[in-house]
């Protein structure tokens, strides 16, 4: 497929046509670390909600991370954000959940940045909702069960950005670690998942240069 390169206007045009036909329509929005997934899916869910109050919501894929709990006996808290720590057969199964659209609400988790933890039930999405914005690094990911996430989707987004505004954001999110620690999170995991996405995920519907 020919990836095509879109502007928010013509992302939204392109999902209310594919509602057009009465389902509910999912849209994968990925990308980097830093690039800015969280901001575009709101502004999407934003003007969708404007034009048709109610009709759009957010699915954040950090809500499946794994918990503290079974990373740290596994080795892999240095790693939290990292493919392997999120848990994708839960946020496969939401998925096919929000797709049914067959019970009245369902509760999606959301991640608590400020404390490193997914609250579990922490947002609702009702039944009326005709849009959901699923956003997430490896929503794309052309490996292991994240392929199975591709078919629940109607139509895939990829930000676009180059490594050195990554970089800078990334430093900005986590200016208050040691500088130890700010050194790990960026070169150790936040920038090397960014270049697995670059490298590893499918050729997208829509790119977006943030």
């Amino acid at each position: 497929m020919t990836r095509i390169v879109a502007t928010t206007e013509t992302l939204i045009d392109a999902i209310v046509t594919r509602g057009e036909v009465g389902n509910r329509v999912i849209a994968a929005i990925a990308g980097p670390p830093g690039a800015g997934k969280s901001t575009l899916a709101e502004k999407v869910v934003e003007a969708l909600n404007k034009a048709q109050p109610g009709s759009a919501a957010v699915l954040p894929m950090d809500g499946y991370h794994y918990d503290d709990m079974l990373l740290v006996p596994r080795g892999l808290r240095p790693r939290k954000g990292a493919p392997e720590t999120f848990d994708t057969a839960g946020f496969a199964h939401m998925l096919m959940r929000l797709r049914q659209n067959a019970e009245p609400e369902i509760a999606v988790p959301v991640f608590d940045r400020s404390i490193e933890i997914a609250r579990a039930g922490a947002r609702m999405i009702p039944q009326s909702v005709r849009y959901i914005i699923a956003e997430g690094n490896y929503l794309l990911l052309d490996e292991g069960r994240w392929r199975e996430l591709h078919p629940l989707y109607d139509l895939t987004v990829m930000i676009e950005e180059s490594e050195d505004v990554l970089r800078a954001r990334l430093e900005e999110r986590w200016k208050d670690l040691s500088s130890e620690d700010r050194a790990w999170k960026l070169d150790g995991n936040d920038l090397p998942n960014g270049r697995r996405v670059k490298e590893g995920s499918i050729t997208p519907d829509f790119v977006i240069s943030a």
